[in-house]
């Protein structure tokens, strides 16, 4: 399976780097589903994989002159502080078995596992459906106060599933502060990558990383990117994100269905 895992991680790097976003949600499936890592450790392991790649991936986007600091520092400051103090203090204090109903047992594993689905779910109806283009912010309109409030619930959302949350990212730039769709998408890279590394220093008080792990992943997407983006210029980007919109849309019931239905079988 572990060979199934580095083959998968190199896909999520190619993702990232074919349709700009969307590679990272699916980190967390195959830590637990391919190298067999439990919830709670896959969700740290991904913050510092997803952090890094897409560090990696705003750098491209910095020297193109994609990249707006500013937005990325009113977005990214309480998104990081979210996500810290989810893992630090929120993602520890969810006990191991959280109820049981009729036999079923809620266990904190699982909870983060169908968190992860619903997300994934959501995230692949956003690639699948003909969105029409998002109406930026009229000059001047940099509204301060829903950044913050979308940074933190972001962050949060981060901490707790450890996916970047581009998807949820770019659609509030271009609302909230009058970028365009490409500046976007090369800011949300900074500010998936400045909160998904730092978010990670939050486990470092109560986990034993696997560093060898982590590490061989991170160059395996990364090299991934590279891929991703020079086949990127041969390629119809939206066709493709339509395409991984599905895949992502079936691995999200999968989980659902595995964790739900299929766990004890």
């Amino acid at each position: 399976m572990e060979i199934a895992g580095y083959i998968a991680s190199a896909l999520i790097g190619l993702a990232l780097g074919l349709i700009g976003g969307g590679g990272s949600i699916l980190t967390v499936p195959v830590l637990v589903y391919l190298f067999g890592i439990n919830a709670v450790e896959a969700t740290a392991y991904s913050l510092f994989i997803v952090g890094a790649t897409s560090l990696v991936g705003s750098w491209s986007k910095y020297r193109e002159g994609l990249v707006d600091v500013k937005t990325a520092l009113v977005f990214g400051l309480p998104s990081i502080a979210a996500v810290y103090l989810t893992r630090a203090l929120l993602v520890p204090a969810i006990p191991v078995e959280i109820t049981t109903v009729a036999g079923f047992v809620l266990t904190r594993d699982l909870l983060l596992m169908l968190l992860f689905a619903v997300l994934m779910v959501f995230a692949s109806i956003s690639m699948i459906k003909d969105k029409k283009p998002v109406v930026s912010a009229k000059a001047g309109g940099f509204r301060y106060g829903m950044i913050l409030l979308e940074g933190l619930v972001v962050g949060t959302l981060t901490g707790l599933v450890g996916a970047g949350g581009g998807f949820l990212i770019i659609p509030a730039l271009v609302l909230f502060t009058g970028l365009s769709m490409k500046m976007a998408v090369g800011t949300s890279l900074l500010i998936i990558a400045a909160k998904s590394l730092i978010g990670f220093t939050g486990d470092l008080g109560h986990l034993q990383p696997d560093w060898t792990l982590i590490l061989t992943i991170t160059a395996i997407a990364i090299a991934g990117i590279f891929a991703g983006n020079f086949l990127a210029r041969k390629t119809d980007g939206s066709k493709l994100k339509k395409g991984f919109g599905w895949f992502v849309l079936v691995m999200g019931v999968y989980i659902l269905l595995k964790e739900l239905v299929f766990q004890n079988a």
